[in-house]
């Protein structure tokens, strides 16, 4: 296995159907220990954070990609270019096994990389499907990092110290989106005790 390129690994698994005990073989067999536990998201939470993108351009990356449907949705809604970020090797290839199949390989990217050493500068939207404990560390990067005209959407958990401009869905295919310009005028009044004062 170890000496298979992406593209051998893909050909294994071209013609097959993976279910969630197929995924949790993948995931399981990766050896890798994490403090976010991977949950493919629904096609409801998938299309939840694309009804929050509508009007939205430009690129978008998801940090914590998973399998990759969020990337590869948003590529499909034209969006480009659409990054995944992912840890866990396995699931970087089950991700372009996905793109494989979608006639899409090439066209999205999917990069092992730790979500903490991302440059987040040049980000215009950025989507998130991660435990709550990762989601109150991020925050302070993405503040930041992040351009003040980015949104951020955040699926199955919101960011508790942020205030949402958008909620879409309901229970667990819930998802949240946020301005970074709100967010930063907020985070500066907290510290300021008070708002800016406009300059003269």
């Amino acid at each position: 296995m170890e000496g298979d390129s992406p593209e051998e690994f893909l050909a294994e698994f071209k013609e097959k159907e993976l279910d969630g005990w197929g995924i949790a073989q993948i995931t399981a067999g990766s050896g890798l220990v994490t403090n976010v536990p991977y949950l493919p998201a629904s096609r409801k939470q998938v299309q939840n954070v694309m009804n929050l993108l509508i009007g939205r351009r430009g690129n978008l990356v998801d940090l914590g990609s998973g399998d990759g449907r969020i990337v590869l949705e948003a590529h499909k809604q034209g969006f480009g270019p659409t990054v995944g970020y992912e840890l866990n090797p396995w699931l970087v290839l089950l991700a372009n096994f996905h793109a494989w199949r979608a006639g899409d390989y090439g066209k999205v990217s999917y990069r092992r990389e730790d979500l903490w050493k991302v440059d987040l500068t040049g980000c215009k939207n950025v989507t998130v499907f991660l435990a709550p404990s990762v989601l109150s560390l991020l925050q302070k990067k993405m503040e930041n990092e992040l351009p003040d005209d980015a949104m951020v959407i955040a699926g199955r958990f919101p960011f508790t110290e942020w205030t949402p401009c958008r909620i879409e869905g309901d229970g667990v295919d819930r998802a949240w989106s946020y301005t970074m310009i709100s967010q930063k005028r907020t985070a500066g009044s907290t510290i300021l005790d008070k708002p800016e004062k406009p300059f003269v």
